[in-house]
């Protein structure tokens, strides 16, 4: 048997419970993962309090789309893992849990220098951000405005702008600002005055910005841009209304071995870098998921599982 966290009904984190499961049976094109870490994801909560969700759940449902471990078993006609192997990638809901199933495209093999825990805070985080500067054309010479720049998505795109040549400015709460500066990211803090001081920052205006926080930012975020066209939000739902691209979704989603060919040189070469803010065990769930709601964030929340 396994355990998985589940929950019945929509709802705050009270409706998760860590449960007895039937150990999943990998179907075709699929691998058993005996999972040893999980990724906490804003996306994570919001779909578990319904926020997508037209109609109630009709049977109990899995969280979690990030997991690292270890290959367990193979689904029918699935060559490209062997049972012992070390992957990472994604799983569609269901990674907290101590076995899950992933498509076996959607993994990657971890590799010995990058331990589980970060390994499982990676990958929903390092494609949302790969994935955003492509839909922006950020490069060399470029300025971009990254909003929530301590978060797990706005660190990783923050870092992967340096590293292919563009300056960056970042939107981050004040006890964040000293770790920013150290990455080569100039910060700017956040609430009332925002206006002004982003326009102290960048009396050019700038190039690019990429919206993680969805805090109301889009209207200064165009204005310094020169062009909606120039805004990507992976986070306000009033996109919309500013002509602003919302990207999310499988539709947008960038290959995992496209993503973690520039992810991981630079992580190997210290110049990328990913904080776990904290580790839960997988029974304290309810806590992590508390805790992303709450925000102000350094980095990414995981879950750990003992045993598998």
């Amino acid at each position: 048997m396994a355990q998985a966290i589940r929950y019945a009904r929509y709802g705050g984190p009270e409706v998760l419970a860590l449960q007895e499961v039937a150990d999943p049976e990998p179907g075709p094109g699929q691998v058993r993962v005996a999972v040893r870490a999980v990724g906490v994801n804003p996306v994570d909560w919001k779909i578990r309090s319904g926020a997508f969700a037209s109609e109630p759940l009709t049977e109990p449902a899995g969280t979690g789309l990030d997991l690292a471990g270890t290959v367990e078993a193979l689904g029918p006609g699935t060559t490209r893992w062997s049972p012992g192997q070390h992957v990472f990638g994604r799983a569609e809901g269901g990674a907290a849990a101590t076995r899950a199933l992933a498509d076996a495209d959607q993994l990657l093999e971890k590799p010995d220098w990058l331990g589980f825990e970060q390994a499982a805070a990676l990958p929903v985080a390092a494609e949302t951000a790969y994935r955003t500067l492509g839909v922006l054309g950020v490069g060399a010479g470029d300025r971009l405005l990254v909003h929530a720049a301590a978060g797990g998505v706005g660190l990783v795109a923050a870092q992967l702008a340096r590293g292919r040549g563009a300056a960056v400015i970042g939107t981050a709460g004040p006890a964040n600002h000293g770790f920013l500066r150290e990455l080569g990211v100039e910060p700017v803090a956040y609430g009332e005055g925002l206006r002004e001081r982003l326009r102290a920052a960048a009396p050019d205006g700038v190039d690019a910005v990429l919206d993680a926080s969805g805090r109301g930012v889009l209207g200064i975020s165009v204005e310094l841009a020169g062009s909606a066209q120039r805004v990507v939000t992976i986070a306000d739902p009033d996109a919309a209304e500013h002509g602003v691209y919302f990207s999310g979704g499988a539709a947008d989603r960038a290959a995992l071995e496209e993503v973690f060919a520039e992810v991981l040189p630079l992580m190997r070469q210290g110049r990328l870098r990913l904080p776990i803010e904290r580790a839960f065990p997988l029974e304290q769930t309810a806590r992590a998921h508390e805790l992303s709601q709450e925000g102000h964030l350094r980095g990414k929340i995981v879950l750990t599982v003992d045993g598998s």
